[in-house]
């Protein structure tokens, strides 16, 4: 029966686009952390990242799991897109490094970077802890200009439309930069 219920429960956040509670406009919490790309850990610090332009930081729950995998494969597919708008991309889960090596280099196609955030730091930062199973990020996307001021949030468990939306919220931004 319990398994019945948390399905359901399940279920039922997967179906239901949530909100993240980090607002446009606010100031995107700074934070250093242990990334792999390519199967090489470094450090990433979004400081460090915001300097070259904008960043797409985006959760996901965990390695390796079905919604995951798809996303991971359409962000490593949009790359030349994203720095073609001279964006980067960072993903961030509960994983921890080792696993993330071998997840930045299958899923991620060595394309883009993924973070480790074991203790959740990150995501209580960023209001990304999945409600209904709080040791999981939820499915949040952020887009975070250089003057460290997020411009674009999504939050939703379906993990199709994640790349198209940050795509156009960077063109919007570059569009708008360009008239100003």
């Amino acid at each position: 029966m319990k398994r019945f219920i948390a399905i359901g429960l399940l279920s039922i956040a997967v179906a239901t686009p949530g909100y993240a509670a980090l607002n446009v406009g606010s100031h995107a919490p700074d934070f250093t952390t242990q990334a792999s790309l390519g199967g090489k850990v470094f450090t990433f610090s979004l400081a460090t990242a915001l300097k070259k332009g904008p960043v797409v930081l985006y959760f996901y729950p965990a390695a390796f799991t079905k919604g995951c995998t798809m996303e991971a494969h359409d962000f490593a597919a949009a790359m030349d897109k994203y720095k073609a708008l001279g964006a980067s991309v960072i993903g961030v889960s509960h994983d921890g490094i080792k696993k993330l090596n071998k997840f930045s280099v299958s899923e991620c196609r060595s394309k883009f970077p993924v973070a480790s955030d074991a203790d959740q730091h990150i995501m209580k930062a960023y209001d990304a802890v999945l409600a209904a199973k709080p040791q999981y990020a939820n499915r949040t996307s952020y887009v975070i200009v250089p003057d460290g001021k997020i411009i674009y949030t999504y939050t939703n468990l379906h993990p199709d439309q994640h790349v198209g939306n940050t795509l156009a919220a960077l063109r919007e931004w570059q569009a708008k930069r360009s008239t100003d």
